[in-house]
């Protein structure tokens, strides 16, 4: 045997002397040069392993049947055949192959001898060799050190099955804690997310109620900063001008589209509204359209209005007629009958009777919307138009094209700051407002000598046009004193409204209690003698009638209207 094993333990090297009976090596240690090597008493005299001691062969043998036997008396009959009939290893050296199969009575008591006892291996020092010889004989056993047996020696190996058990329970316990940090960070990412949502809805719910004028402060109906939310709206305001080509006299209305508020609105212009035109001279809205054209009406009623108007829409009575066709006649309710104007009797059926839901034809409409009875004021036949105009929106289409092509159908000439697409698109998205109810109709109140009230200036102007009123200076105009000595009470509303549309400031003077035969201009201030004959000539009173003398405290010119007063249609 040249087999060397230096295990580094003492210093001293070992060699392989042999194998025991399991299949393991044994060493003994090579005495140093010079030495002659000693027995230990498990070695023969011929330096051969013997695993029992120094026993003599036979006795070794016997013990080993001995053994044998014992096993097969505990454990039975056929574990004993089983080990003579011989498969694998003899440890006893007889050449016979024993059974492979080991039970599992042994490999315990392996596993319990090899835990309880200390197995002797290279690194290990063995028993001190005592001084004392054996004694001989068969049951003798070596004094003074421990009885080592062969099966007791075995290598302890490290379980594998334990180190992956281990090694999986880590992985288990790390994937555990990854699984665990990955739901957290999900969870933070889905609380962000839901956090940026709710914001976003929240901005785009407030942007929303403040777009529809939805929110505290944004509505007119508020008291408190209602200015500067009606000023922050957008408004589409278009001027309309209703011509009575077989008459006389004009009505003038506003449309305005909130597209804020999505709420439409017709504004009302009485005729005695005071202007200021180009030239800085005080006039009145009747007056400024007969004179000054649309593009002059139209700055002046910016300028008092404040507002912003996009174009003029000049309308015909015959146009009306045919606009109210077009969109198949309209329902509306009215409050006055109305005679046929082409009756050649009196006393026959009205041609618009008054009542609910009356439907009107063209012709019909346009006798509605210009009709005045006696003693009744401008504002009233102008309330009657801005019914008629609600009903033709109400009928129109809310259809861009469509209602661009009932504009193009009138095939009027219209005004260059308004082509008929863009009064089509405008028409009808007022035409959509009418039928969801958001429309109505408001009257621009004034005072007697046409300047706007306060009234006009909180309601209307702010709320609706979200302008400013800026009326003309009071004194700018020729202030005009009416009394009235025709015995004729509506000779007074007459001749304030002619003079009011003439750009004079109406003075009331009263009633005179006897009637006079022929009427009288007088001016006290001979500068303004020039004006008491253009006030005749408004009133059409002959110029033979003016005369320096007392006029009223309060006005410029004073005029008694006599019997020769003949007001003008």
């Amino acid at each position: 045997m040249n087999d060397r094993y230096d295990a580094g333990y003492g210093g001293a090297p070992y060699e392989l002397v042999g194998y025991d009976e399991f299949g393991q090596p044994v060493y003994r240690q090579v005495p140093p040069p010079g030495q002659t090597p000693q027995h230990s008493p498990q070695q023969d005299e011929y330096g051969s392993y013997d695993p029992y001691g120094g026993q003599p062969h036979g006795q070794a043998q016997a013990q080993a049947q001995a053994h044998t036997q014992g096993y097969q008396q505990e454990y039975g009959q056929a574990y004993g055949q089983g080990y003579e009939q011989g498969y694998g290893y003899d440890p006893y050296a007889t050449g016979q192959q024993t059974s492979p199969v080991v039970s599992s009575y042994d490999t315990g008591r392996q596993q319990t001898q090899a835990a309880e006892q200390t197995a002797y291996i290279p690194q290990q020092a063995g028993p001190a060799p005592s001084s004392a010889p054996p004694e001989a004989g068969p049951q003798a056993e070596p004094q003074g050190e421990p009885d080592y047996r062969t099966e007791q020696f075995a290598f302890v190996e490290e379980q594998p099955e334990d180190s992956e058990d281990v090694i999986d329970w880590l992985k288990f316990t790390e994937n555990r804690t990854e699984r665990r940090e990955e739901a957290k960070r999900r969870a933070r990412g889905r609380v962000v997310a839901l956090v940026v949502v709710l914001a976003l809805v929240a901005v785009g719910g407030v942007g929303y109620l403040w777009y529809d004028g939805k929110l505290p402060g944004s509505s007119s109906d508020s008291t408190a900063g209602t200015t500067t939310a009606a000023g922050a709206q957008k408004r589409d305001v278009i001027v309309v001008h209703l011509h009575n080509t077989k008459g006389s006299g004009t009505a003038t209305a506003l449309l305005v589209n909130n597209t804020t508020t999505k709420q439409g609105t017709t504004v009302l212009l009485p005729n005695s509204l005071a202007l200021t035109d180009e030239n800085g001279t005080a006039t009145t809205l009747a007056k400024s359209v007969d004179d000054d054209g649309s593009s002059g009406t139209r700055d002046e009623l910016d300028t008092v209005l404040g507002t912003d108007i996009e174009g003029t829409w000049r309308l015909d009575t015959p146009y009306l007629n045919n606009l109210v066709e077009l969109v198949g006649s309209i329902d509306i309710d009215t409050n006055a009958d109305v005679p046929d104007p082409e009756a050649k009797r009196k006393g026959e059926a009205p041609l618009v009777k008054k009542g609910k839901e009356q439907t009107l034809s063209g012709k019909m409409a346009v006798a509605y919307a210009t009709y005045r009875a006696s003693g009744e004021s401008q504002n009233a036949q102008l309330q009657r138009f801005g019914q008629v105009m609600q009903g033709v929106l109400r009928k129109l289409s809310s259809d861009t094209q469509a209602a661009t092509t009932t504009v193009q159908t009138l095939a009027q000439i219209l005004d260059p700051s308004l082509t008929d697409k863009d009064l089509g698109a405008f028409l009808a998205k007022l035409a959509d407002r009418a039928k969801e109810g958001e429309f109505k109709t408001a009257l621009l109140p004034v005072q007697t000598d046409g300047r706007l009230s306060t009234q006009a200036g909180d309601s209307v102007v702010k709320d609706v046009l979200g302008g400013a009123a800026r009326s003309p200076e009071k004194g700018a105009a020729v202030e005009v004193g009416i009394r009235n000595a025709t015995a004729d009470k509506d000779a007074t509303e007459q001749a304030r409204v002619v003079l009011l549309n003439g750009g004079y400031t109406f003075v009331d003077g009263g009633t005179a209690d006897v009637a006079q035969a022929v009427s009288q201009v007088t001016y006290a201030d001979a500068a303004k003698k020039e004006d008491a004959a253009e006030v005749a000539k408004t009133l059409g009173l002959p110029t033979s009638s003016v005369k320096k003398g007392k006029a009223a405290p309060n006005a410029d010119v004073s005029v008694v209207l006599g019997q020769d007063y003949k007001a003008s249609d």
